[in-house]
């Protein structure tokens, strides 16, 4: 996966034994690495023999290749397998506490922070609510959140932290009136790096994606898009946005903006065509309960429960799987996708809801000439956009592109 990044050379020099493992050694070397650790991920525990055969590699090379992941904590012995015959074979899976990454998503109504394992595993989470985010608040709050999620971890497991990863929007500044927040705060955003800004905090490599694109590594990593190889993925946030994953790989585009799904122009009868984001994104449920005189604050103060406010969520729930399919055949008319993933920062039994309506949506187009997809439930939820981020490290460092996984274990 492409991602932008900010890892300047004293951050090399102090990196962590397993960041520096990707900036040393012999290209093919690395690669055979990341490939027997990308394929213990996939299928949880594998023996020698086993991943001698999905890799091609002779089994002294994966023998030597095993043995050095193992040396630096990466890899931990199995319980032996006995198999038809022969004798016993010992499986190797990732060890949790080989590395640990740090993901960041800088939202529009709150932050949050989240400590990962290597297997994927969420070992700690900050949440901070806000009204409109700030720069400098922003930062105060990362300081302040990464002691705490660091508080667990042993002096020897925070030296296997691989990484921060950062998720945030392209274009903050943008759209002021929709979040309300004050003009001078979100202008603010036109020039600070907060890349630059972070590196200053942190002692390790930091890197920057888009969130909506974050939320759909996630989605590509640890959810039910490692099922497919090509599919359209949309994320309800305050904003809508997605991404594009094509043969195993996120699809960024020139400029990175490919999948942002937000600018879609779609049409709705009646109304004027307009962008996707006014009709399918959080901010339109948010504003509605503010005119009607509710805390419209109450989103991303209560995440999981969204109790009390049914009367204005059908109607917005209506109105999004509507636009939702309208995007979804837009999606499909472009790339023959085999299924469209929709997720988002709400609770699971709305998002549930939301694609049953937008199914039910779907069957009034007229989809004559595209071929036969699915429209699928997005599994990650709310912390979709902070795990991408999260994952970004260990993309960079440990996984290797997924085209070459798409092997069936015997």
């Amino acid at each position: 996966m492409t991602i932008e990044s900010n890892t300047p050379e004293k951050n090399l020099a102090s990196a962590s034994p397993a960041f520096a493992r990707g900036t040393t050694q012999n290209g093919v070397r690395l690669y055979n690495e990341r490939l027997v650790l990308s394929l213990i991920r996939q299928y949880g525990q594998l023996p020698k023999a086993e991943l001698a055969r999905l890799t091609g590699l002779s089994a002294q090379t994966v023998s030597v290749i095993v043995r050095l992941l193992e040396k630096d904590k990466l890899v931990i012995k199995g319980k032996p397998q006995r198999g038809k015959v022969g004798q016993p074979l010992t499986p190797f899976r990732l060890n949790p506490d080989g590395a640990f990454s740090i993901g960041l998503k800088v939202g529009r109504r709150s932050g949050d922070l989240l400590l990962l394992d290597l297997t994927g595993k969420v070992r700690a989470k900050v949440y901070q609510p806000y009204r409109f985010p700030a720069p400098q608040e922003l930062l105060s709050f990362v300081a302040t959140g990464v002691e705490e999620l660091l508080k667990g971890l042993s002096p020897s497991q925070r030296k296997n932290i691989s990484g921060l990863g950062i998720a945030a929007p392209f274009e903050l500044w943008n759209w002021e009136e929709a979040t309300g927040a004050p003009s001078d705060v979100m202008e603010a955003w036109r020039g600070f790096d907060l890349a630059a800004e972070l590196i200053k905090l942190v002692s390790w490599p930091v890197h920057y994606c888009n969130d909506a694109t974050a939320a759909c590594a996630a989605e590509l990593l640890f959810g039910k898009g490692s099922k497919h190889r090509n599919y359209a993925y949309f994320y309800v946030g305050y904003f809508v946005g997605g991404g594009v994953v094509i043969n195993g790989h996120i699809f960024q585009g020139h400029s990175g903006y490919a999948g942002a799904m937000g600018p879609l122009p779609i049409y709705i009868q009646g109304q004027k065509p307009q962008q996707l984001l006014h009709n399918a994104s959080l901010y339109v449920l948010e504003q509605q309960l503010l005119a009607a005189g509710l805390d419209h604050m109450l989103l991303a103060k209560s995440p999981d429960d969204w109790a009390g406010i049914e009367k204005y969520l059908d109607a917005w729930l209506d109105q999004t799987a509507k636009s939702l399919a309208y995007a979804a055949v837009s999606s499909m008319s472009v790339i023959d996708f085999e299924a469209i993933i929709i997720d988002g920062a709400m609770p699971n039994y709305v998002r549930a809801d939301l694609v049953a309506r937008t199914r039910k949506a779907l069957q009034t187009f007229d989809t004559r000439g595209l071929p036969a997809f699915t429209i699928e439930e997005g599994s990650i939820g709310i912390d979709a956009r902070a795990l991408g981020a999260a994952s970004l490290p260990l993309f960079a460092n440990f996984i290797i592109d997924r085209d070459v996984l798409f092997k069936e274990a015997v």
